[in-house]
Order: structure tokens, then sequence, then C-alpha cells
């Protein structure tokens, strides 16, 4: 049984992580008051400049663009967004998971898993991937340290040239959307060559959409509309992890801050039981030898 020192050092050491505990809620707090707004903003803007670009390839046709057009796949790229930092609960793992799954399912005969390449936003995913000696065609350590546009941009740059290269074929984005506080939803989204099927479905009912005049013309502004969406995309994918990962903390350390009170509980029942019982040997002690010097006396 443990000693009167060790338990109470062990409440002390449960009640000091109680603490941090909860700062770091009260921090992820308040950086998800900021990401949630941020994310809420951009959502919006995605949606409808992927609208105006399915509009526009409606018009001008798939074959506008290198980067609309489906190739045989032969390598596909992954981008991998996780975060830099532990102590977010599932967050990470569920990513993960996903990747290995998704590689899985691609690799088929190729064990050596030569058919895919990956982009890891985040130094959980660049690490643990980069440790089983997967192919990885581009790591993003510190992104969110400071959050900025210019990211996203170097980062889809990176990832436009490997496709126009013909390094790969197929890029998807896999990462966490925000949902809530408590719930974030893993969204696995094909990223080239740029989904255009919504584009394609509406051709047969154009007499119903509004037609636009675009000047100086569809081909010319959907070809400067082109980096425009892809840039922002992956922008909001940023600003949707970021803000998952502020919620996923936010819940992981309630639930650390919340478990540290039961333990504290716990130990401190086991303290006072041990504390009753050392004082209980004691008065046993001073009345067996009071007895003793009575009968000796």
């Amino acid at each position: 049984m443990a000693t009167l020192r060790e338990v109470r050092r062990r409440i002390a050491g449960v009640k000091t992580t109680q603490k941090i505990t909860r700062a770091m809620k009260m921090v992820a707090a308040a950086k998800l008051r900021r990401a949630q707004s941020s994310v809420v903003s951009a959502r919006p803007y995605a949606r409808k400049i992927r609208e105006l670009l399915e509009h526009l390839v409606s018009n001008v046709g798939l074959e506008s663009g290198s980067l609309f057009v489906v190739r045989p796949m032969s390598r596909a790229a992954l981008v991998v967004v996780t975060s830099d930092r532990g102590m977010c609960g599932a967050f990470n793992s569920n990513v993960i998971k996903t990747v290995e799954r998704r590689i899985a399912e691609n690799a088929g005969q190729d064990p050596g898993r030569r058919n895919v390449t990956l982009f890891c936003v985040g130094k959980k995913g660049a690490d643990y991937f980069g440790k089983r000696q997967f192919d990885l065609s581009g790591k993003y350590i510190g992104v969110y340290n400071a959050l900025v546009f210019a990211q996203a941009k170097r980062i889809v740059k990176d990832i436009v040239e490997g496709y126009l290269q013909g390094k790969f074929d197929r890029v998807d984005v896999i990462y966490n959307e925000f949902k809530s506080v408590a719930q974030q939803r893993i969204i696995t989204e094909q990223f080239l060559p740029i989904p255009a099927e919504a584009a394609v479905a509406g051709e047969g009912t154009r007499h119903s959409r509004t037609d636009y005049i675009y000047e100086p013309s569809s081909a010319a502004i959907l070809q400067a509309l082109v980096p425009k969406h892809l840039d922002f995309q992956l922008w909001r994918v940023l600003l949707e992890s970021n803000a998952a990962e502020q919620g996923a903390r936010m819940a992981a350390m309630e639930n650390a801050t919340e478990n540290a009170e039961e333990l504290i509980s716990t130990l401190q029942l086991q303290y006072n039981k041990a504390r009753q019982a050392s004082i209980t040997r004691e008065l046993l002690e001073i009345v067996s030898g009071a007895e003793a010097l009575m009968k000796a006396g």
C-alpha cells in the first residue's frame, strides 16, 4: 500500500497537471473563436467561386485547361492535413487511418507503395509517414504558427507543378472538417483534376440556368479564375482543419481536466483511509503500551 507521502505527492502532481489542462482548454477556446469566425467567413466565398467555375466550364468546355482533363490513373498524390501538436484527441489518428486505408486501396499489386506520394501539412502526419518510409513529395511544418493565405498558395504551387509535370495523375485532400466543438468529420476531396461533374451535368439543362455575358471572354476569365479557385479551396481546407483542431483540443483538455478531478477525489479518499489507518494503528500502540506498563507495575 502506498505511503501517505507517496499519495500526497501523487495528488500534488495530478493537481499540477489539472492546472495545465485547464489552461490549455482556455487557450484552445480563445483560438477556436477566431478560427471558427475565419472558416465561417471563408465558406460562402469558396462555394461561390466553385459555382462560378462550374458555370464557366459549362460554357467553355472541359478541354479549356489541362487541370480539368481526367488522365488514366497510374500514380496518385494525397494531401494529408494534420496538426503540428498533439493533445487533441483522435484528431490526427483519424486522418492517418483514413490515409492508410486510401493508400492500401491504391496500392493494389504495388506493395512498395510507389504509386502513391504524399504532401504532408502538419508535423504529426509528416513524422508518422516519414518514419514509415512513405514517399513524401512535400512537408509543410509550422503552417499554423502563422496561418496566412500565402501558405496555401505555396502548397498549391508545389502540387500544381508536380501535377503538370506528370508526377501524379490525381490529387486528393484528406482533412478534418469543422462541424462543432465536439464533432469533426474526416473529408476526402478531389483537388486535381478540378472536379467538373456538376458543370457537365448542367449542360443538358442550361436553359434553366442564368446565362451571363463575360468580358473579356469566358475562356480568359476561366484561365484567371482557376489559380484563385485552387488557392482558396486549399486555404479553406487549412481553416477548416485549424478550427477542427482547436475544437478537438478544447474537448480533449476538458475531458482531461474532469478525469484529473476524479483522480484527485480517488487519491484524496485513499489518503484519508491511509491516514485514518495510521492514526488507528498509533492509538492501538499507545493503548497496548499503557496496558503493558500497568501490568508491569
